[in-house]
């Protein structure tokens, strides 16, 4: 008899546990955006020139360093970070630097941003600085888009063309 009973307090409690699963599966509803916005995704990975140009070594440089180590350039590894820049309809939506990775600063910056709009019609200006200048930007793209409530538009910069690419 008492086997009985744990059988069946076993049974509630394992059809207690499923059926608050099932609720928590299915609520409470949660939206990833406002119906009432758009969502403009900035997202790249993009090595900058590097910091410093390669320099040509001297003979003397060159005859001081071991056989197996010569090489007739040295070039710093470090890169610049990339600054990237979206405007919006004349309103600067962000305007931010990546710093490269790696532990000699030699890898690529990566950038990830995800700004929520209104729908409608607007002119975006994408522009991004991957070289050594102080101001202005090596690349830019204006371009007209039509945004829908909860649409997801990604902005991304592909380094072989050298151009952006929005989806």
């Amino acid at each position: 008899m008492p086997r009985t009973g744990r059988i069946a307090g076993q049974i509630i409690a394992y059809g207690l546990f499923a059926a608050g699963l099932g609720y928590f599966s299915n609520a409470p509803v949660y939206t990833w955006l406002d119906p009432g916005f758009a969502l403009i995704n900035l997202s790249f990975s993009h090595a900058g020139q590097r910091k410093e140009e390669c320099r040509r070594l001297t003979p003397a440089e060159i005859a001081a360093t071991a056989p197996n180590m010569r090489q007739p350039l040295d070039c710093p590894r470090e890169r610049v970070p990339v600054a990237a820049e979206l405007v919006l309809d004349g309103i600067s939506l962000l305007s931010k630097s990546y710093k490269p990775t790696g532990l000699a600063r030699d890898g690529a910056s990566s950038a990830y941003e995800r700004i929520p709009v209104r729908p409608g019609q607007h002119q975006l200006t994408v522009r991004l600085r991957d070289s050594r200048r102080g101001d202005g930007f090596d690349y830019e793209e204006n371009i007209s888009i039509n945004l829908r409530p909860r649409q997801n538009f990604v902005v991304d910069f592909r380094d072989n063309p050298g151009r952006f690419v929005f989806k």
